[in-house]
């Protein structure tokens, strides 16, 4: 998405949330970022404290990666955006009409991101897109 740098990513997150709460002139990606930010206001102190830059978090310690969640929300949104992988559009919007809440259908979209992604990854292997898009008509 944006590098490998974990800490550099995740100051992103930090700088995006402080333009905004600041009402500075913001790049694209930042407006992005901040919009999700604002989706998520129980990320809102994590991102007013820089101590939670290098924090880890774990599956095992019950915790859910604030960064990461947030980041499949822009890859989702980018997605949509270059219609990549083809018929994803179709499908988001199918599951909209559904669901009637598009943050709640990036969640449910997020739930077969992620199991592709870690499939891939557990394979080491490139993403597999129809099944992501398999995976997402579960939700029609």
């Amino acid at each position: 998405m944006f590098g490998q740098d974990r800490t550099e990513l995740r100051q992103m997150f930090f700088t995006a949330w402080q333009k905004h709460q600041n009402k500075q002139l913001m790049e694209p990606l930042e407006a992005v970022v901040a919009k999700i930010i604002e989706l998520h206001p129980e990320y809102h102190a994590l991102l007013e404290d820089n101590k939670t830059l290098d924090k880890d978090y774990t599956p095992e310690m019950g915790q859910t990666n604030p960064f990461l969640h947030m980041a499949m929300h822009i890859s989702i949104q980018e997605q949509l955006s270059t219609r990549r992988p083809t018929g994803i559009e179709q499908l988001y919007q199918s599951i909209l009409n559904k669901h009637k809440d598009a943050h709640e259908t990036e969640h449910l979209m997020m739930e077969c991101l992620g199991k592709m992604l870690w499939e891939a990854q557990s394979q080491n292997r490139m993403p597999d897109e129809n099944d992501y898009l398999n995976c997402l008509k579960k939700y029609l």
